[in-house]
């Protein structure tokens, strides 16, 4: 095993276990593991239901602090239609309702505000906006609603747009001849079969989702570049097997190798093919995606 597929996977544990080594996680910069920490259930007495299921809910926040979870808290019930459009936020009541201070309220609401998911205007106050006005692809509604009662058309529309998007960044990828890019991918591919033999899900996810990411920034495409952090919510919230890198197989893994191959080649017929082969591993993924037609 590589120095490196070593030392990706022990940090991998220890981030699972909560002792991250000294700048492991530094160098490997995954997605941040929710907090334990939650906001305290409060016994509601007011004439608000909606808002009183909020401190039951046990999900964690991304962010730090009591800020981070009010964020996670209140995202989560305007995706799920706990707080439905229109709906008026009184930061007052917010911030007795759940016992932080109004610093910690106006904050959180400038968070959800540049998410699109509401408003704030004078003499209106601050209202919940309709679903046509929420970022989608903003990696936290991502996540709410692939755990919220949307999940099922949260994981359709990752994988169309992943269908989209993955094909062609690798296709791109292979005129950009780097071997520091194509070292790193293999390293990837070395550290998922690793991470597979061992029974080694969190390490074998975290290198699938670090092998998609790099491919999309090394396509030399802005815009699709953007994109790549949607790739990386999508692996992580995926919630099933759609496709093939959502749990580890001898099949994700050749594909993925098979990818690295063309690369390495120039080959972006080969790895635009690969690519969909790997995005297709799972049958029910050719009835949400159908195979585009052949000209």
């Amino acid at each position: 095993m590589s120095t490196l597929a070593h030392t990706m996977m022990t940090a991998a544990r220890s981030a699972d276990s909560g002792l991250a080594g000294p700048g492991e996680l530094d160098r490997y910069p995954y997605a941040e593991a929710p907090v334990t920490e939650r906001l305290g259930a409060p016994s509601w007495d007011g004439s608000d239901p909606e808002l009183g299921r909020v401190g039951r809910r046990t999900t964690g926040s991304r962010g730090r602090g009591l800020h981070g979870q009010l964020v996670q808290q209140l995202g989560q019930m305007i995706v799920s239609g706990d707080l439905g459009a229109d709906r008026p936020l009184v930061p007052e009541e917010i911030g007795q309702r759940f016992e932080v201070s109004r610093t910690v309220v106006r904050e959180s609401l400038r968070v959800l505000e540049a998410k699109g998911l509401v408003s704030a205007r004078p003499n209106v106050g601050t209202r919940v906006r309709p679903v046509s006005d929420w970022n989608l692809l903003d990696p936290d509604i991502i996540e709410w609603r692939a755990f919220g009662p949307q999940r099922d058309n949260q994981r359709r529309e990752l994988s169309e747009l992943r269908w989209t998007i993955e094909p062609l960044a690798a296709r791109l990828a292979a005129g950009h001849g780097r071997e520091d890019v194509q070292q790193r991918l293999s390293d990837m591919v070395e550290i998922m079969g690793h991470a597979m033999g061992q029974g080694d899900a969190l390490t074998f996810s975290r290198a699938d989702a670090e092998f998609h990411s790099l491919l999309i920034q090394v396509a030399g495409n802005r815009m699709l570049e953007h994109l790549s952090g949607i790739v990386s919510s999508a692996l992580q919230v995926s919630g099933g097997p759609v496709t093939g890198c959502d749990r580890p197989t001898e099949a994700s893994l050749g594909h993925h190798a098979r990818i690295v191959d063309a690369l390495a080649a120039g080959d972006g017929a080969a790895a635009e093919a690969a690519m969909r082969q790997l995005l297709i591993v799972h049958p029910e993924v050719e009835r949400v995606v159908p195979a585009p037609r052949e000209h």
